[in-house]
């Protein structure tokens, strides 16, 4: 399995070995080793989860109040995606930059969100599946969400397709609006939360 940075500090694309043959193929998106070398420590998972997305769906910016904080594990295992990653922790060096994965059904790219980023995703293909590993449970009142269209963050949204948005990301704010509020998750915190979990 090869690692490589992303331009977000800690986050982290990987891109493991397919082994196909005459009856289909296996592959193993996560594996812990790899992991561990790369990002230094291990990954508790508390948590899977499982979306599948018609062509055009856009999720996102969704991120978890920290603290309590959660890092992710993402892959597609079905269908093809973008996959961002959007650095909204204050304090970060690499604060408001963002950095994107093709993920799809042939390469199996894997994603690492550490805690306090956003992620967000477009499916390309309908019945695009995405599939997460999470380090704490869903608790409805910690998520929260900016704007995928902020003109501040530049994602690299297609402009090609149709995009199908849920209202709750609709009506997300903007990254300067949740700064100002207070509610975006702080660099040092952060890395406090991912160093006690994951053993770093």
């Amino acid at each position: 399995m090869k690692a490589r940075k992303l331009v977000v500090e800690g986050a982290l694309e990987f891109t493991p070995i397919s082994y196909p043959d005459e009856r289909g193929l296996f592959v193993s998106p996560f594996q812990g080793s790899a992991f561990a070398e790369a990002a230094e420590g291990t990954f508790p998972i508390a948590q899977t989860n499982h979306s599948m997305s018609r062509r055009g769906v856009v999720r996102g910016v969704h991120y978890t109040r920290t603290p309590p904080g959660c890092a992710k594990y993402v892959y597609c295992p079905r269908g093809s995606a973008l996959d961002i990653v959007v650095d909204i922790r204050v304090g970060s060096p690499t604060f408001g930059l963002s950095d994107v994965v093709l993920m799809d059904q042939l390469t199996f790219c894997a994603m690492y969100f550490p805690v306090g980023v956003g992620h967000a995703f477009v499916a390309l293909e309908d019945d695009t599946v995405m599939s997460y590993m999470i380090t704490s449970g869903y608790v409805p009142a910690n998520e929260l969400a900016i704007s995928v269209f902020d003109p501040e963050l530049a994602l690299p949204i297609p402009t090609d397709i149709d995009h199908v948005i849920s209202e709750r990301d609709r009506a997300a704010m903007a990254l300067s609006e949740a700064r100002e509020r207070g509610l975006l998750p702080e660099y040092a915190h952060s890395l406090g939360i991912e160093r006690r979990e994951g053993g770093r």
